[in-house]
């Protein structure tokens, strides 16, 4: 049976049961910043049974970010929710008017926001992981190996704030843009790649691997025919070379976006590194 209260949207938060789903509060549009007028937004899924480590999620698709609602995300991640993980979607300026520099600088700011408000969101600042697919999986690893201190100088309390993650998992992520990014048949595809190629080397994540790097995990279809598998293998001897504690999983015959077998293989793995590495 399903239990909803909304409350016409007057209150930041709602309980929700989902049949076999852990009873969540939901905290809806968190504001983590603004651009152009707009507010940067997250919401805040966090099980009865919390264990106060939290898992940030990147809404991303081709560094698209299409608004969710929270209960609808709260379905997809059932597992995380059940074995007591608070569930963060982010979501960034999206193509096609912001490019993929924009959404990397917006997801970082969410990680230090999340984490100077994570009293408040009843979390561990220090047992963040973060997660996605494709473009998601490609700012999740952004995350994960561009962290930095914060900016002790900066007016800004939320750029004050390190941005740094406990763990990482990337399925089938794109890791080198500098043969994507400005005017070309890619951008035509994937606006957010229209940018100034000379910014590619700056958010390409094989170029940021270093031996403090957070574990990671990568997950990626041998049959992928939009980001080559290779995008992994690169990505996993890099990690190699710089001893990063990190693991590699292909999924025979997978493509681009898991389904049935291929998604269940792929989604217990990542909980049981999130599992390993944040509880």
């Amino acid at each position: 049976m399903k239990k909803f209260t909304n409350y016409l949207g007057i209150f930041f938060s709602l309980t929700i049961s989902f049949y076999s789903f852990a009873d969540v509060t939901i905290k809806s549009d968190v504001v983590y910043g603004h651009k152009d007028g707009l507010a940067l937004i997250y919401d805040v899924i966090k099980p009865d049974n919390a264990n106060d480590a939290a898992i940030v999620f990147m809404m991303s698709g081709g560094w698209f970010s299409r608004w969710t609602p929270a209960e609808l995300v709260s379905q997809r991640f059932e597992d995380m929710l059940d074995a007591g993980f608070t569930v963060i979607p982010v979501y960034h300026g999206s193509a096609p008017r912001y490019h993929v520099p924009d959404a990397y600088s917006d997801v970082s700011r969410a990680i230090r926001h999340i984490k100077l408000r994570a009293q408040q969101h009843g979390i561990d600042p220090d047992r963040i992981g973060v997660t996605g697919g494709s473009a998601g999986g490609h700012l999740s690893l952004m995350v994960g190996l561009d962290a930095d201190a914060g900016d002790p100088n900066s007016d800004d309390e939320v750029m004050r704030q390190d941005n740094s993650v406990a763990a990482v998992v990337a399925y089938f992520p794109p890791v080198d843009l500098r043969q994507l990014a400005g005017p070309g048949s890619w951008s035509e595809r994937f606006p957010a790649l229209n940018f100034d190629p000379e910014k590619a080397e700056s958010i390409s994540p094989i170029l940021h691997a270093d031996p403090d790097d957070p574990p990671t995990l990568l997950i990626h279809g041998d049959a992928d025919g939009l980001v080559g598998i290779e995008n992994s293998v690169m990505m996993q001897e890099e990690f190699q070379s710089k001893n990063v504690e990190s693991q590699f999983i292909t999924i025979p015959g997978g493509g681009h976006g898991f389904q049935g077998d291929d998604a269940q293989l792929a989604d217990s793995a990542r909980l049981e590194w999130f599992k390993k590495h944040l509880l």
